[in-house]
């Protein structure tokens, strides 16, 4: 995707988003949805007794006064709290199934609904505040949503052995989604007298791979998709993520280990002497050194991220060591890991594993390190063994041959008749033109994603937004856009402007027509109701602004104005 010339955008301060322009006209124009209509809550108690969907048990009904329930410091509204599960089951493993949820329906609904897609291995059926990545002040509940959110089908005692059992695995993938859905819907018209105007689900991480799926497999169910750091290929991130600690071990402390209560004797080898805080910051400096500048203002933030690529050099731009490391350089074998880790890992046939990772100052960040060095060791190889390979089997993380595992990753047989890519990866992924009908229609799509996210590359989402407008025959930003967040780790974190409202500017394009550009993204610093972001630079305001642009726009500095306000930026 080329960029094309547009207007350019001032940001509003009191506005969610601006509209942008396109010189390229679509070869037809999606429809606008329409908006939801409000409606009050009929009954709450009632619903215990009331509800029949096929399946489905609704196991406890509480009445949540306003306040009663906040998200970090913002109360939330008065609702309806319904508590049960479906399709319990005895698995072939011996152990109880079920899919567990809870739905919020708030007394004030303004006739939506949010599916919120949960993280990593799910397991726990986490609160159905619909909430949002970034560190955002409010959520979909706040807003007026009925929200749904469930454990995907296993509970947490039995992560992640649950990949073990066939059907856990595919309620894990998708099916819990699917099941979910109707059920949802019934249970909104029941409690409101009518369904839902429009549907929506989201989620980061594990949540946004979620809405990725079901954008492919259930396009007629919901209207918007917010997608943050999709791991839509979650298998082959986790063995680029084996093939890291592989590397890393290497150039790490020989014999020292570190605690984790995950792994089998209490310890994992520490793997953090390999690329230290110290080296991170050196290399972070030196990429802002090279490409800071790029987007019009010295600021510490990286905004033009892609000209950062084609610009910063790790051979050259980062200073070498001699006969010691002193954490003011890297030596010639950390240049040449970090190097290939950043170009993307391969097996060692050279078969590609994973995408490649953008270069951004984030990498500061302890996420970063937390995803490379611990993670890598303690979390990824169990799923590797027990959820996406068939037949399952041990993995041994240092030693395993990756281009043998990803075999398994493909594989099938008379037990689990669905290799682990087919059940987590979006069907058509590659050339998506199978979303066609969703745009059709007048579905939306907004993804975003760090650029400093260690397991899930933010390249890897860029690319699927280029090969969704090739699919579609010509840019896809009438219908998909897709909003990186420069310094940011996983989901949230880093040096970043990480707090930020999508849900609003999704809501607005699917039922109002208003295409998002410009949307404010602030910095949480102290006091801030969200939760402070303790990796803020010190000479960063406490609250710092931005917009998030559109890919392939990007905030660029409009010469005058303070660097700490969003107005200052523009994104063109």
């Amino acid at each position: 995707m080329k960029h094309r010339p547009h207007a350019l955008l001032l940001l509003v301060p009191a506005a969610l988003l601006l509209a942008s322009c396109s010189s390229t006209p679509p070869a037809s124009t999606p429809p606008v949805l329409g908006a939801s209509r409000a409606a009050a809550l009929r009954t709450c108690e009632g619903l215990l007794a009331g509800f029949r969907h096929q399946q489905a048990q609704v196991d406890a009904v509480t009445a949540v006064a306003e306040g009663a329930l906040k998200q970090g410091a913002q109360p939330m509204p008065a609702h309806c709290l319904v508590r049960g599960s479906m399709h319990k089951r005895k698995g072939s493993d011996g152990r109880d199934y079920a899919i567990g949820f809870e739905m919020r329906l708030p007394q004030a609904w303004n006739g939506r609904f949010y599916y919120q897609g949960n993280g990593g291995l799910d397991g726990n059926v986490q609160p159905a505040l619909g909430t949002l990545g970034g560190g955002p002040l409010t959520g979909a509940l706040f807003q007026g949503f009925a929200v749904i959110s469930s454990d995907a089908g296993h509970t947490g005692a039995q992560t992640p052995y649950f990949g073990l059992e066939p059907q856990a695995r595919l309620d894990y993938g998708y099916q819990a989604v699917a099941k979910l859905t109707p059920m949802a819907k019934d249970l909104i018209r029941t409690a409101y007298g009518k369904g839902p105007d429009r549907s929506y689900i989201g989620g980061c991480s594990n949540g946004g791979r979620h809405a990725m799926v079901a954008a492919a497999r259930l396009g007629e169910q919901y209207d918007g998709y917010l997608i943050g750091a999709p791991g839509y290929r979650l298998p082959n991130a986790a063995l680029a993520q084996l093939w890291g600690a592989q590397q890393f071990s290497a150039l790490a402390t020989p014999g020292a280990t570190a605690p984790h209560p995950l792994a089998p004797q209490g310890r994992i080898p520490d793997l953090s002497n390999a690329f230290t805080a110290q080296e991170r910051q050196t290399v972070a400096q030196a990429i802002l050194t090279r490409c800071d500048a790029l987007d019009g203002a010295r600021d510490g933030m990286v905004q033009d991220v892609q000209a950062c690529q084609a610009r910063f050099n790790l051979q050259t731009d980062v200073p070498s060591c001699g006969a010691e490391r002193n954490g003011q350089c890297l030596s010639t074998a950390q240049k040449q890991v970090i190097g290939t880790l950043f170009s993307g890992a391969r097996s060692g046939s050279g078969q590609p594993l994973y995408a490649p990772f953008p270069y951004d100052s984030g990498l500061v960040g302890a996420n970063w390190g937390t995803w490379k060095f611990v993670n890598s060791l303690a979390l990824d190889p169990l799923a590797v063994a027990t959820v996406f390979s068939v037949p399952p089997g041990r993995v041994d993380a240092l030693k395993e041959d990756l281009g043998a595992r990803l075999a398994l990753f493909n594989a099938t047989d008379e037990n689990y008749k669905e290799s682990g890519l087919s059940l987590m990866t979006p069907p058509g992924h590659e050339q998506p033109g199978n979303l066609a009908p969703l745009r059709a229609r007048g579905a939306k799509m907004l993804l975003y994603h760090g650029v400093s996210d260690a397991v899930f590359s933010a390249e890897d989402t860029r690319l699927w937004i280029e090969a969704l407008g090739k699919a579609l025959g010509g840019p896809a930003d009438d219908f998909a856009r897709y909003f990186p967040v420069p310094g940011m780790n996983h989901c949230s974190g880093g040096p970043a402007t990480d707090q930020f409202d999508l849900l609003g500017p999704l809501v607005q394009w699917v039922e109002q027509g208003v295409t998002p550009q410009g949307v404010p993204a602030t910095a949480r610093g102290a006091g801030n109701a969200g939760g402070v972001n303790t990796e803020l630079p010190q000479d960063w305001s406490a609250a710092r602004g931005r917009p998030l642009c559109a890919y392939p726009a990007v905030a660029r500095y409009k010469g005058e104005g303070s660097l700490e306000e969003a107005g200052s930026f523009v994104c063109q």
